[in-house]
């Protein structure tokens, strides 16, 4: 289901629970919310639709992943760069990594590892530090 995208900054900086079995329907939700906004979102976090757990969904060549409770372990070739969020109005200038390695886990709660590059990274990056709590 789709839901509205908050925009309370004092909600927004709080840092996620880790997310459980119980909150795979907010997968299904910040999915359906971000294929809602695809025209001008490529990722969302889970507080960004008032859900305060660590899940974040991203577009991958279009097409909608999901992470469970991502940590990104490390990370090369930092950039400066400008992004923009449904969350916090106006552009912000930030510092993102070309690659980084995430672990994650999917719906099942097997945990993953995997290398991002460019785009993908960015996304997550932006998305994860939702979860933490910081505001772009």
């Amino acid at each position: 289901m789709e839901r509205p995208i908050i925009h309370d900054t004092f909600r927004l900086s709080k840092p996620s629970v880790p997310a459980t079995a119980a909150d795979i329907p907010v997968a299904d939700d910040l999915r359906d919310t971000l294929l809602a906004n695809r025209a001008s979102c490529v990722g969302m976090a889970a507080n960004m639709i008032g859900k305060n757990v660590r899940i974040i969904v991203f577009l991958q060549m279009g097409t909608p992943a999901e992470m469970f409770n991502p940590k990104i372990v490390s990370h090369t070739g930092p950039y400066e760069t400008t992004e923009q969020c449904l969350s916090v109005p106006g552009s912000h200038n930030v510092t993102r990594y070309r690659e980084i390695n995430v672990e994650w886990q999917d719906r099942n709660f097997k945990t993953h590892r995997s290398r991002f590059v460019g785009l993908s990274a960015q996304i997550i990056q932006h998305e994860v530090d939702h979860l933490e709590g910081i505001l772009v």
